[in-house]
């Protein structure tokens, strides 16, 4: 299969508008992304409303796209740059790969891109939870799984309840798994989940992947060691200068 990457990026940021423009180590977060993920999938574009930072990526070597301004998740972005791009670009599936990570590793795509066989239609990658304050952290969704690595459900909750178990110490006592927000697609699957309308699980838990479950598809998982550093805000920006040194 071929695979491009689309990184999905937007100006507008509650928490820090402009993000993708910021500099770290000198360098704009989003040329972290982009040239991180290059190391993996040779074809990489970032899909942007903003010419601000359209423009940034071209002046460092970069691809880009125009996309809309009214998309509501980096999914609906990828999909209508999925749909533009195929036009002249030839490609089989997706990986969307966030435009506020700035550390993705070239291993964890990888790891993506070997999800897919005949049956695979969607993957994204989930990371061991080894302490109690990650487990009960509603901002770190986690995912339960079937005997073939494949998602049974995602919640801001920890699941499965261990019954019989102080909750501080649930972790000693199942294996629980953190989800990994960076998805692969088929690009006609792509196509079809941002069709979907909004399910009652997705707008109860605001997890957008549990649409596609509610609707019957499979998401397989792999396993990463490595923890996703996002940029949310500022003081995230300053945590990442550090990782530098």
């Amino acid at each position: 299969m071929k695979f491009i990457v689309i990184i999905p990026a937007r100006f507008q940021s509650t928490r820090f508008p402009g993000k993708p423009l910021a500099l770290l180590g000198g360098k704009p977060v989003i040329q972290w992304v982009y040239e991180n993920s290059a190391r993996a999938i040779e074809d990489v574009w970032v899909a942007t409303d903003d010419e601000r930072i359209h423009d940034a990526v071209v002046s460092f070597g970069g691809k880009a796209v125009f996309t809309h301004s009214t998309h509501k998740s980096g999914t609906d972005r990828c999909a209508e740059a999925a749909k533009l791009l195929e036009q002249n670009v030839n490609f089989d599936a997706v990986i969307n790969v966030q435009g506020d990570e700035p550390f993705v590793r070239a291993e964890q795509l990888e790891q993506l891109r070997s999800c897919f066989d005949a049956e695979t239609k969607i993957a994204t990658l989930i990371r061991e939870i080894d302490n109690a304050d990650e487990l009960f952290n509603p901002n770190r969704p986690k995912v339960v799984l079937d005997n073939n690595n494949y998602a049974l459900y995602f919640s801001r909750s920890p699941v499965p309840y261990v019954r019989g178990e102080k909750e501080g110490k649930w972790h000693l006592y199942h294996q629980f798994w953190s989800h990994i927000g960076m998805y692969a697609y088929t690009k006609e699957v792509l196509q079809k989940i941002t069709g979907l309308a909004p399910g009652k699980l997705e707008k109860a838990e605001s997890l957008e992947q549990l649409r596609w479950l509610e609707n019957g598809y499979s998401i397989k998982t792999a396993v990463t060691n490595f923890q996703s550093i996002g940029i949310d805000t500022p003081a995230d920006l300053q945590t990442a200068e550090l990782l530098l040194k």
